[in-house]
């Protein structure tokens, strides 16, 4: 097969299912706002994806190897906006439904995916490691991004659905704090997983 699709659909299961800067914003969406209200910023989530995989499928990694300082740019960049955004997680507190402020939307979930780290090593990792020599750009992107999709479309819900049922057991509890000092620090530590161990290199 031109594309090895059912190792990385594994591959991709293992990695979309797992802690990251996305699932952890999205635990945490869900815990401050429900899951209903946060499904919206869920499927901009989903579909954000989609617009590092066709660039990077159609070339933007010849542009990494020509100018490779402002990849390292980016994935510092990057790193830094999720870590901030692990900052405000810390200092939320929970009130599922009854918050004044309004839940992220589907544009502020479009862009998570462009800006995570692990996100880009992921897609990386599917292109040069289930793709067969020779096959077609399209083929390969296509796959790429179907598999994805579609980890995402179940398994990003439950990571949301979850964060609410979290909410709804510790909120206004002293827990509650930790909880959320607990879901930041995540945050950060798997940015700097994939920035430091885990071969993010974009």
């Amino acid at each position: 097969m031109p594309v090895a699709t059912t190792s990385f659909l594994i591959f991709a299961a293992s990695q979309v299912g797992t802690p990251g800067p996305a699932n952890m914003a999205l635990l945490a969406t869900g815990a401050r706002y429900g899951f209903r209200a946060a499904f919206p910023f869920v499927l901009g989530v989903a579909l954000g994806k989609q617009l590092v995989i066709w660039p990077v499928g159609y070339g933007l990694m010849e542009l990494a190897d020509q100018v490779p300082w402002l990849f390292t740019v980016l994935k510092y960049a990057s790193a830094t906006y999720i870590c901030w955004l692990a900052w405000k997680v810390a200092n939320l507190r929970l009130s599922v439904g009854k918050g004044q402020d309004k839940a992220p939307g589907f544009l502020a979930g479009l862009i998570v995916h462009p800006l995570n780290p692990k996100a880009w090593a992921m897609i990386v990792a599917g292109f040069t490691g289930f793709v067969s020599a020779g096959t077609s750009t399209f083929d390969a992107t296509a796959t790429i991004a179907l598999v994805l999709l579609s980890c995402q479309l179940v398994l990003h819900p439950i990571w949301t659905f979850a964060g609410e049922k979290i909410a709804q057991a510790v909120a206004g509890r002293p827990a509650e704090k930790y909880l959320m000092r607990t879901l930041a620090a995540l945050t950060v530590l798997s940015v700097l997983f994939v920035l430091f161990g885990g071969g993010a290199d974009i």
